[in-house]
C-alpha cells in the first residue's frame, strides 16, 4: 500500500505521525479541503507529466492549472499528462493519492509551482485517497526532494 511506503519514507525524520488519515475520501482538491477543513487552494496537488522514458512531477496549489505555454517555456516540451495506469506504474502511487514522497525511480524530478508560496502551510496527499500531511513550503521542498521552483500555472493569481 502506497501510504505505508510514505509512512516509512517519513519515518527517517520521525514525521510519520504527522500524516493524517481520514474516514472519507480526499482524492480530489475539493474532497481533501472538506476533510481537512481548509480552503481548496491550500491543497498541494501533484500532477505527473511525460518526460523521456519517465516522468516529472509538478506540485501546485489546488486552484492552479497548468499553463501549456509556461510549461513548454520551462521544460522545452509539451505538457502531456500521464494516464492513470502510467501514474501507478511510473510514480508508484494511484490517482487520488499521488504525492511527491516515496516515488519510483522513474520520476526524473519533482518541481514546486510558485502558486504554493502564497500559503504558510499546504497539504499534499500521502499515497492514499484518504490522507494528507501539513507542511510548510520549505518542508515540502525538502521532503519532496524538489529540483526547484517553477512558474508553470495559471488561474491562481489575482487580476491586476
Amino acid at each position: 500500500m502506497s501510504i505505508d511506503r510514505v509512512k516509512e519514507y517519513f519515518h527517517q525524520w520521525n514525521m510519520e505521525d504527522r500524516i493524517q488519515e481520514f474516514t472519507t475520501s480526499s482524492a480530489t482538491v475539493e474532497l481533501a479541503a472538506q476533510a481537512l477543513g481548509v480552503a481548496g487552494q491550500r491543497i498541494a496537488k501533484t500532477l505527473s507529466f511525460h518526460s523521456g522514458d519517465g516522468c516529472i512531477l509538478i506540485v501546485a496549489a489546488g486552484d492552479a492549472k497548468i499553463d501549456n505555454h509556461l510549461f513548454k517555456a520551462a521544460f522545452g516540451m509539451k505538457a502531456k499528462m500521464l494516464s492513470p495506469e502510467e501514474v501507478s506504474r511510473l510514480v508508484g502511487h494511484d490517482i487520488g493519492g499521488v504525492c511527491p514522497f516515496a516515488v519510483n525511480d522513474t520520476v526524473e524530478a519533482t518541481y514546486l509551482d510558485v502558486s504554493l508560496r502564497r500559503f504558510e502551510t499546504v497539504f499534499p496527499a500521502c499515497g492514499s485517497s484518504s490522507s494528507a500531511i501539513e507542511l510548510t513550503c520549505d518542508e515540502l521542498e525538502k521532503y519532496a526532494q524538489a529540483a526547484g521552483w517553477v512558474d508553470v500555472c495559471k488561474g491562481w493569481r489575482e487580476e491586476a
